[in-house]
């Protein structure tokens, strides 16, 4: 009894006790969509990483397993593994799926530089078509158009910009829509979340589009924010004038970096604009998700990206709750 005893006390050591918020998880304290970005990887690997993410969110978003260079790295050479274990996980675990990304400047195979303007619209079209249709009926919503906007409000001229033209846009939400008539379908763009030149730009093109009957159904406000630049105090009526265009509205990629290194201060500072966020959200009707890009900084983008900062999730390399988990969930 004592040796079986110790094997169950060792087995249960394997497997990190990461405390939840005694007022329950995120999931059960909001109607709200709660949900974060996930990697494949941890997700198949890392038990504590899963546990956390299990309990917490209702809601994943593949952080790059569903990017075009990764889904077809090479013409009609195909790699679903990521994508397929995500959605997988998803539908195990009740959780839904956020598709990112159909259409984007960046992360887009090599091989579609060779195209021309006639062909590389047939093979967007094919596209959209070939992976909105793999997970057809899975996928709650799609960031169909990503990032199209310069920061002066003009059109970013990407490839798809250069060669199809205005028309891109509308196209791909048609195509989209034809793809999977049940997901819902969005644009979404960074530094949108005050009203600024790009956001005006933001809310002119859906108005627009709602204007020439285009499926779009709603508008993702990525928002990663940065304590050194200040909160955008003009998010709950940027977010209020979308959502009176006859959109949902969703947060779709939160997280606040601070310069490191971290201390009580700026983690404070970090929860408050996290707080902000999610009330500026739940002020609206409209604004139906908030979703984080990771929720532990065991897996950030930050560092990688802008240096000297970090320290962007709820959760911190250990997977204990920060106070910006503690400030969203008291």
């Amino acid at each position: 009894m004592i040796a079986r005893l110790a094997v169950a006390v060792a087995a249960l050591l394997l497997v990190p006790v990461v405390p939840a918020s005694a007022a329950g998880p995120l999931k059960d304290i909001t109607s709200r969509y709660v949900g974060s970005a996930v990697a494949a990887q941890p997700l198949s690997s890392e038990a504590d990483y899963r546990s956390v993410l299990t309990r917490e969110f209702d809601s994943v978003t593949p952080e790059n397993e569903m990017k075009w260079a990764v889904v077809e790295p090479n013409r009609g050479q195909f790699n679903w593994s990521g994508a397929d274990a995500i959605v997988n996980y998803a539908r195990q675990n009740g959780k839904s799926v956020r598709g990112h990304t159909l259409v984007w400047h960046s992360q887009y195979p090599g091989w579609l530089n060779n195209l021309g303007s006639g062909e590389l619209r047939s093979v967007v079209q094919q596209h959209i078509n070939t992976e909105m249709g793999r997970y057809r009926g899975r996928i709650r919503a799609w960031d169909v158009v990503n990032e199209m906007f310069n920061e002066d409000g003009s059109r970013r001229q990407s490839i798809f910009q250069q060669r199809m033209g205005d028309s891109y846009v509308a196209d791909a939400f048609r195509w989209a829509r034809a793809a999977d008539p049940s997901a819902k379908l969005y644009i979404n763009d960074y530094n949108t979340e005050g009203i600024n030149a790009k956001s005006n730009a933001l809310y002119n093109l859906v108005r627009s589009l709602k204007q020439q009957g285009v499926p779009i159904d709603g508008v993702g406000i990525q928002t990663h924010l940065s304590t050194q630049y200040g909160f955008p105090t003009s998010l709950r009526q940027n977010i209020e004038r979308l959502a009176a265009l006859g959109v949902d509205i969703a947060i779709t990629e939160a997280d606040v970096r601070i310069p490191l290194p971290a201390d009580s201060n700026k983690l404070n500072t970090q929860a408050s604009y996290f707080r902000q966020i999610w009330d500026a959200c739940h002020a609206v009707p409209r604004c139906v998700e908030f979703t984080t890009w990771g929720f532990t900084d065991r897996h950030s983008w930050v560092p990688g990206t802008f240096p000297g900062e970090g320290a962007a999730c709820l959760y911190d390399t250990n997977l204990r709750p920060k106070p910006a988990y503690t400030r969203l969930n008291p």
